[in-house]
């Protein structure tokens, strides 16, 4: 296996979730700055690791199968430190059905694998409105200054509807491809 400019930023952010989870909890008012911060560099290089590839033409079945982990990975533990802080069901609601979507998704994508049709499961519009308006929410929320507070959860919940539109999309795409196949 041939590393490459793209896949060790995808490592990069692999390796950032255990520092930014460490950097939240400090106990300084800066921790929660900074793990914003580290949060949006992720975001940043989620963003340039796939240009790179594309433009590089180094794109890898490692890197393929690593990006997306990375990406639900640092996503889902943003999400649960936020949940977590807020100890409110306003954030952990959409912090939940976000997870489940990811979850979802997931599985849906190794069921369209298995059946030879992954192709039908490609990311659409809807699903990079979502990711940005929810890389935005989580920064704002992560950050959690008291004049953006109200921003983030209202791009949290922004990325709540796009998600549902996205799952049933992706759903729907699913369902005719099974029935299909049938």
């Amino acid at each position: 296996m041939r590393l490459n400019i793209p896949t060790y930023f995808t490592m990069l952010r692999v390796i950032m979730i255990p520092v930014f989870v460490l950097v939240f909890y400090l106990p300084f008012q800066w921790g929660y700055s900074i793990s914003a911060l580290i949060f949006f560099i992720a975001a940043v290089t989620d963003w340039l690791d796939g240009f790179l590839a594309r433009y590089l033409k180094q794109t890898t079945s490692f890197g393929a199968f690593l990006d997306p982990v990375a990406d639900k990975l640092m996503v889902s533990v943003a999400l649960v430190l936020v949940a977590e802080h807020f100890h409110s069901y306003v954030i952990t609601l959409p912090a939940a059905t976000l997870i489940a979507r990811e979850i979802i998704i997931s599985a849906l994508r190794e069921l369209m694998a298995e059946l030879g049709k992954r192709c039908n499961i490609a990311v659409t519009w809807i699903s990079k409105a979502k990711t940005t308006v929810q890389m935005l929410a989580l920064i704002t929320l992560l950050w959690h200054h008291q004049e953006l507070v109200i921003l983030g959860i209202i791009s949290l919940y922004i990325s709540v509807i796009l998600t549902l539109f996205s799952i049933f999309q992706y759903l729907y795409v699913a369902w005719c491809t099974i029935l299909i196949k049938k």
